[in-house]
């Protein structure tokens, strides 16, 4: 039993240690990721195994010789860091400041967001109250290929001037080679069904079978598709923002900042792909320039052997139009980006140097949250972390179309500042 206690003080450490600082070398990135995600995101949940592993390893003759008692102290350190993770996730907040844009608070100032409880389930895949949800309509079939979305609605009817709702596209992540509709941005967009919108769960074909740019001229099919549809659920044809994380957080972006670019849209070049904003979660926005990798992201193995399929160094100039980057111009849609300080797989100076970039050339407002502790992917789990992004982000949209509905255009820069930072980050 000794060696036992020993056992998982050692682990119970080194997951608050990987937390805190995840290793960035090739060999342990991946590990690293996923017992950081997990530790941060379901820190509750270990907080509570790591009381019982250890109070049950001391009862039962774990502390009959010196290693038990090593292994406690490491245990209790371990624990220590896991309640230190949880204290700095609830105290999260995404306050949006100088936008133009009404937060749409209760009389009294409290968010229409329920507050997450300390302890949470770790999947949120049942729709909440109020919601409707319809699954697998296909939004593009050419020949074997059928594309299939989901979506959210308000499950009452709307009594306004038009009936119509405003539309939220959600494009999932996976590297461009796995995942699913039915897997990301479910907090987000039943929230949103809740607070009045439309929200359209997309599904894109994924490498290797697919080759760059299939992604991108996939999901501009379905602005096509949107454009031509929408009344049928219930939202507004001309008015659409965009969201996704990881690789969908890339996507989102292409899909702000290519809008009808004719090269994206083979056959049919006329039809108006623009959206209204653009809120990306932990997203790639460059390929071709180092940064914050010690090699270019467009010449690591999955962009060149699965994704874009073609030699980085002889190719730049396809890596370059597979970056949002390229596209920065004057007349961008009005972007919110969102990023953890303590993401392992695409480091936080990727987003700090793109807002750099699109507010250097924009007119639009760009807002940036950084959420201090939050690995990539945090918002997977319906968290603490989560609750308040997903709140901060409703506020944000919700003032994005009443601007549109006032025809007023879009906000005037403004501030988001994440509790957890220090000075805000605006």
């Amino acid at each position: 039993m000794p060696y036992l206690l020993l056992a998982f003080g050692i682990l119970f450490a080194l997951l608050a240690a990987n937390a805190q600082a995840p290793p960035r070398n090739a060999v342990l990135l991946v590990p690293g990721f996923f017992s950081g995600w997990l530790t941060i995101e379901l820190a509750p949940h270990l907080l509570v195994t790591e009381v019982v592993a250890l109070t049950l390893t001391a009862l039962y003759g774990g502390l009959d010789g010196w290693a038990g008692w090593v292994g406690l102290v490491l245990g209790a350190m371990g624990a220590a860091g896991t309640v230190a993770i949880i204290l700095a996730s609830r105290r999260t907040v995404v306050t949006l400041r100088e936008s133009g844009a009404p937060l749409d608070l209760d009389p009294d100032g409290a968010p229409r967001f329920p507050l997450a409880p300390l302890f949470v389930p770790p999947l949120c895949l049942i729709p909440r109250r109020g919601v409707k949800v319809r699954r697998n309509i296909v939004y593009r079939e050419e020949g074997r290929l059928r594309l299939k979305l989901d979506v959210y609605s308000p499950a009452g009817e709307r009594h306004d001037d038009d009936g119509l709702r405003p539309g939220l596209m959600q494009i999932h992540g996976g590297a461009w080679v796995i995942g699913d509709k039915r897997e990301q941005g479910l907090s987000l967009l039943n929230h949103m069904a809740v607070q009045g919108w439309v929200g359209f769960n997309v599904n894109y074909r994924l490498s290797p079978r697919a080759t760059w740019p299939e992604h991108l001229i996939d999901l501009k099919h379905f602005l096509g598709w949107y454009r031509e549809h929408a009344r049928e659920y219930g939202a507004d044809p001309d008015f659409l923002c965009v969201t996704g994380g990881s690789a969908g957080g890339h996507l989102a972006a292409l899909v702000a900042l290519t809008a009808n670019v004719p090269e994206f849209q083979p056959g049919f070049e006329d039809m108006d792909t623009s959206v209204q904003g653009a809120v990306p979660f932990y997203g790639v926005y460059n390929l071709i320039d180092a940064g914050p990798w010690p090699v270019p992201m467009g010449a690591t193995r999955i962009m060149e052997k699965m994704v874009v399929k073609l030699p980085f160094e002889e190719n730049r100039e396809v890596y370059a139009k597979a970056s949002p980057v390229t596209y920065i111009r004057k007349d961008a849609p009005p972007f919110f980006v969102i990023h953890g300080s303590h993401d392992s797989l695409i480091p936080v100076l990727e987003a700090r140097r793109f807002v750099e970039r699109l507010r250097d050339v924009s007119e639009a407002p760009v807002i940036y949250a950084e959420m201090k502790g939050g690995q990539h992917a945090f918002d997977v789990f319906p968290s603490y972390r989560t609750a308040r992004v997903v709140e901060g982000v409703e506020r944000y949209l919700t003032g994005l179309h009443r601007q549109y509905r006032q025809g007023t255009g879009p906000a005037v820069p403004g501030e988001v500042e994440e509790s957890l930072d220090g000075p805000p980050v605006g």
